[in-house]
Formats: structure tokens, C-alpha cells, sequence
């Protein structure tokens, strides 16, 4: 091998270990951020306030056994006479649950009382296929604070999951909804 070969040879090596840098260096720069350091990506997806860890319901006596556990469920706490932010509330969602279209069935809507129960003739009038119940004395589960304004996803497995503020973006809740239901393979 002469030395024009030698240095075409060097030339091409080095060209090749350029292109495995060039295809290699940003892999190995993800996985030892990802692994070797505690830097995740700052931007959510989702426009609810995420519940970490889920929090598992308790079976509450005066409440059916499975009332959590079938399908997705939006549950709403508040007084019963229902005033202006217990009916915002209520109204968003029916109306996220009626702009889930096909997938509307596998969610439910749960309104629970926290006392003065209840507007009935309003909520069966305004709100059809809402279930009422009084609450139970035990929320803990349940986030304090806000509670007249939040309504709170539980998952079918019977997991406090999420909470959206009724009075912010509903079209957010929506999405957060319709994603949970696409990549869910329960309820």
C-alpha cells in the first residue's frame, strides 16, 4: 500500500467516524440526561393539575361499592342547594362529557353533596344522567381547598387522578379527557 492509498484510507476513516459522531453524539447526550442527571423537560401536556401520587378511594358507606371503579368518573363536591360556581361547574361537566361524542359512555358524572340536599328539580332538569349523593364525612382523598370550583377526574380503577378548575380553560379539561381516554385501555 503506497502512501496516496494510506492517506485516502486515514480520509475515509475519518469521514466515517464523523458520520457515526454526527448520528451518535445527540443519542448518547439524551441517555445520560435522561439516566445520569435529574434534568426532565419542563413543558406538560396536560392543562388539569395532576394528583401525585393517584390517590386510591376508600369504599365510603352510603355510596354503591363500584360508583368509582366501572368508568371514568367526573365528580363535583359542593353544597346542594347548588349556587353560582356548584352550576358553572356542573355545566362544564355535562358539556365536556357531551363533546366526547362516541366516547361519552365511558364516562360518568358524580355529584357529591356536602349538605342542604338537594336542588333536585334543577339538577334533573339541567343535568340528566347526573348521579347525586350525600358525602360522605371522610373526603381526604379529595385535594381541600377550592373544592367549590374543582372538578376532579377519578380513573376506573378507582384512583383520584386530576383536578381542573371549572372556571379556567374548559376546552383544556377536554383535551386532558379525550387524552386519557385514547391511551386508556380500561373504562
Amino acid at each position: 500500500m503506497n502512501a496516496a492509498e494510506k492517506q485516502l484510507r486515514a480520509r475515509n476513516l475519518r469521514l466515517l467516524a464523523g458520520l457515526a459522531g454526527l448520528f451518535l453524539l445527540p443519542l448518547a447526550v439524551a441517555f445520560w440526561l435522561y439516566y445520569a442527571t435529574d434534568w426532565r423537560p419542563i413543558g406538560t401536556v396536560n392543562h388539569g393539575e395532576l394528583i401525585q401520587p393517584p390517590r386510591p378511594l376508600p369504599a365510603y358507606s352510603g355510596l354503591p361499592a363500584d360508583l368509582f371503579h366501572r368508568k371514568w368518573t367526573l365528580v363535583y363536591i359542593g353544597d346542594g342547594q347548588c349556587d353560582d360556581a356548584c352550576r358553572n361547574a356542573l355545566l362544564v361537566m355535562r358539556q365536556t362529557r357531551l363533546s366526547l361524542n362516541n366516547e361519552m359512555t365511558r364516562v360518568e358524572r358524580v355529584f357529591l353533596a356536602t349538605g342542604n340536599c338537594c336542588a333536585q328539580d334543577f339538577l334533573q332538569r339541567e343535568h340528566p344522567g347526573l348521579k347525586v349523593f350525600a358525602a360522605p364525612a371522610d373526603l381526604k382523598p379529595f385535594p381541600a381547598g377550592e373544592q367549590a370550583n374543582s372538578v376532579f377526574i377519578v380513573d376506573p380503577l378507582g384512583n383520584l387522578m386530576m383536578r381542573h378548575d371549572a372556571r379556567q380553560n374548559p376546552k383544556g379539561f377536554l383535551q386532558d379527557l379525550k387524552i386519557l381516554l385514547k391511551y386508556s385501555q380500561i373504562g
